[in-house]
């Protein structure tokens, strides 16, 4: 949630949400709940982070800040980029990568001969090759921020804060991947990649809040946030190919995907609070609407093999295909999505007591629109005489303007993927109210409880019944919750909760569009037929404040889950290993947390030290299949020490983070499940105040430790990673990021 309403994620393909789009100085504070209750939206899980951005700044101010960095992949290390547009380094395409303005669209194009289609794909621009790189690999960073607050006569204020944040960074990621199908507890390899990506990343954007405070009782916000987010990159493989032409001995591969993704974020709100105190009601309401776009323009990819893998010398040749389908080889890929939310809501509250306890009643309404508009075309270049005169030449060569035809003369022929499983609309009306309850029973009993009721209409695909890619749905959830809490003294909280809460399947994941991941070597699709998670929630929770700035929390949980959605893997041979969800039949969950806060002033020589951490431990299980749920940890290790200098202006904080194996996807019947190896990770910033407290100079080591990611299939069933025995699908190896910057407040 931004400012108090429900958003949708920050990417269009799955549940997530891009913190740092928002400047950290332009937030005023982030709550997290872990204990549903009625007025928050009932699709969650496991927890609702509520991020809250500054409206009424203390006082006026404008600071900036620049900043630069490298990620230890990219240093002293050969980096590659291919020829884009003049605008890249702004996050945007300026059109030099897109379809011609008078290209035909898709009915159009179906209907033209094979000698037209040739002369439009001979018309697009013929780049395919990455090259080396000249250009310094230093991350760049600037941000500007600024406030203001001016009174408007009798306790009337009008306050706005303003930031522009920019910042563009260089990282190699090494990567290897294999798809591997498993029968009698053997390894059979279908192919095993090496894989260096190189990616130019642009985050930029914008947020401006404007409020208007009518006296100490009204308040009226205007609240914009915009965003773009890109991904420029090129990745280039070689490895083996089991599946080659030479039995017995894997082909020898190179391959190379050359893309832009770009994502663009939009958000506005209009909100009002108002205190009617003569009545002892509160009245909040919310208008907000949403885009989240995604373009991705001309999606390469091209593959090479060795001609005879037997002799290290033999030349590498291009194997075009004859299909006019694939997208493995030759395919140009072009992606459309857009979507628009629109939210609107608001609640009033009525407070009052009894015998002096304090009792308040809130009812609330909420509304919110989805539209997803998704379109894209992907092309193939193919040659269906086989000829071999092409297959000694570099890409560049083998895909000039010349070498189209119209299929007489052996040339290439360009054909666009038809279907309309490429395309598709979606929908969904969300409508919610809720009753809630907040009674002080006596002065150490609390309880809020109360009612939400959702009503969730959904389409997606085509509005016709009678098409393949239609689902519709319509559910009337209702979710009730509880908390109750008992003061034992002033420090200390005993808190029970209960309630029921849902996971709704995304647009993507219903719909039937399919897409062949170059990183994975695989098909991503969907699912027509997932259903969306009823999730029941228990907790009971120990709090204890001692002082502020510290507290120690003790709970324990269970979760019970209908249908919970899971991550699938289903190996095949060829192109035809596919990644997509399922719904499992039931769940459970038991666990405990442990949160602590800690300063160690207690002793003279540990007293500008704080420690924090957060510790879970998690047994979870899908029934009749006795394996813990994708996705779903069995520990999660956070722990933080601050030391901190106030006279000398340093601050300095260390964190540790590190989750439990968990199956990141599902197997088959004979195929067992892929886990990800647990990850240390450990970042570390040390700040410095300068110029009598108005500038700081700051210096962030992030993932030090650099461990390699791995994906595994725990062969020798013995819960770790056993490098010799256990086959590896994919290793991942991020580098550890170094920035530096100088801020300064004038």
């Amino acid at each position: 949630m931004l400012n108090g309403i429900l958003l949708s994620s920050t990417e269009p393909d799955r549940k997530t949400f891009s913190f740092d789009i928002i400047p950290s100085s332009m937030i005023d504070n982030i709550v997290i709940n872990k204990a549903f209750i009625p007025e928050l939206p009932g699709e969650w899980a496991g927890g609702l982070v509520q991020v809250n951005t500054k409206d009424v700044p203390v006082r006026d101010f404008f600071s900036i800040q620049i900043g630069t960095g490298i990620n230890t992949n990219t240093l002293g290390k050969d980096f590659y980029t291919y020829t884009g547009s003049k605008t890249d380094f702004l996050g945007f395409d300026n059109g030099f990568r897109g379809l011609p303005d008078d290209f035909p669209n898709k009915s159009t194009f179906e209907n033209l001969d094979n000698g037209q289609k040739a002369v439009l794909g001979a018309s697009l621009a013929n780049i395919w090759t990455a090259e080396k790189s000249n250009i310094p690999l230093f991350n760049q960073s600037l941000a500007l921020n600024g406030g203001f607050k001016k009174e408007l006569g009798h306790n009337n204020k009008l306050a706005a804060v303003f930031a522009v944040n920019y910042n563009r960074s260089n990282k190699r990621t090494e990567f290897e991947n294999r798809i591997i199908r498993y029968q009698n507890n053997t390894a059979d390899v279908y192919f095993d990649y090496f894989n260096n990506k190189y990616n130019k990343e642009v985050l930029a954007g914008a947020l401006a809040n404007i409020t208007l405070q009518l006296g100490n009782n009204n308040k009226i916000s205007f609240k914009n946030i915009l965003n773009i987010n890109t991904a420029n990159y090129a990745t280039l493989r070689e490895g083996l190919d089991y599946e080659g032409r030479t039995a017995g001995t894997p082909d020898n591969i190179r391959a190379t995907e050359l893309a832009f993704k770009a994502n663009t974020f939009f958000n506005t709100q209009l909100a009002g609070e108002h205190n009617i105190k003569k009545y002892g009601l509160k009245l909040n309401w919310f208008g907000s609407f949403n885009i989240l776009d995604q373009y991705i323009p001309d999606q390469r990819r091209v593959q090479y093999v060795q001609d005879d893998p037997t002799v290290a010398s033999s030349p590498y040749i291009i194997l075009i295909p004859v299909s006019k389908s694939s997208q493995k080889n030759g395919s140009r890929y072009f992606g459309y999505l857009s979507d628009y939310v629109y939210t609107a809501g608001g609640d009033l509250a009525k407070s009052f007591k009894i015998k002096n306890l304090s009792q308040t009643i809130k009812a609330g309404y909420f509304f919110q629109v989805k539209d997803r508009l998704f379109d894209s075309r992907p092309f193939a270049i193919y040659l269906p005489s086989g000829s071999s005169q092409f297959q000694n030449l570099p890409q560049d060569q083998v895909f000039a303007p010349q070498n189209y035809g119209n299929g007489s003369d052996n040339k290439l022929y360009f054909n666009e993927l038809a279907g309309s499983s490429y395309r598709y609309i979606a929908n969904s009306i969300l409508n919610a109210g809720f009753l809630q309850f907040d009674n002080q029973i006596t002065s150490k009993h609390r309880a809020v409880w109360g009612l939400r009721v959702e009503d969730f209409d959904q389409i997606v695909g085509s509005v016709r019944k009678s098409d393949p890619r239609h689902v519709y749905s319509k559910v009337t959830d209702y979710l009730p919750g509880i908390n109750f809490t008992y003061k034992l003294d002033a420090k200390t909280n005993f808190r029970v909760s209960a309630s029921q809460t849902v996971v709704r399947p995304e647009f993507r994941e219903l719909s039937t569009f399919q897409f062949y991941d170059f990183d994975l070597g695989a098909t991503v699709a969907g699912n027509t037929a997932l259903v969306r998670t009823k999730v029941s929630n228990f907790d009971i929770r120990y709090e204890l404040y001692p002082r502020a700035g510290e507290l120690f929390t003790f709970g324990v949980f269970y979760k019970y889950f209908k249908n919970p959605l899971e991550a699938y893997i289903n190996p095949a041979s060829g192109d035809g290993s596919t990644y997509n969800l399922l719904n499992a039949e039931e769940a459970n969950a038991f666990g405990a947390e442990f949160d602590f806060r800690k300063k160690l002033d207690f002793s003279e020589a540990l007293k500008n030290f704080t420690v924090q951490g957060n510790f879970s431990y998690i047994f979870n299980r899908v029934k009749s299949l006795d394996r813990s749920m994708q996705g779903q940890s069995p520990y999660l290790i956070n722990a933080a020490v601050q030391y901190d200098i106030q006279k000398l202006g340093i601050n300095t904080t260390l964190l540790f983070n590190q989750i439990g194996r968990r199956i990141a996807l599902v197997g088959g019947s004979d195929q067992p499940p892929v886990w990800e190896n647990p990850r240390p990770i450990l970042d570390f910033q040390i700040a410095k105040k300068i110029f009598n407290n108005k500038g700081e100079l700051k210096l962030n080591v992030s993932d030090i430790i650099n461990k390699q990611a791995i994906f595994y299939t725990d062969l020798n069933d013995n819960n770790k990673y056993d490098k010799g025995s256990d086959a590896f699908v994919i290793k991942r190896k991020y580098g550890t990021n170094i920035s530096f910057s100088i801020g300064y407040n004038f």
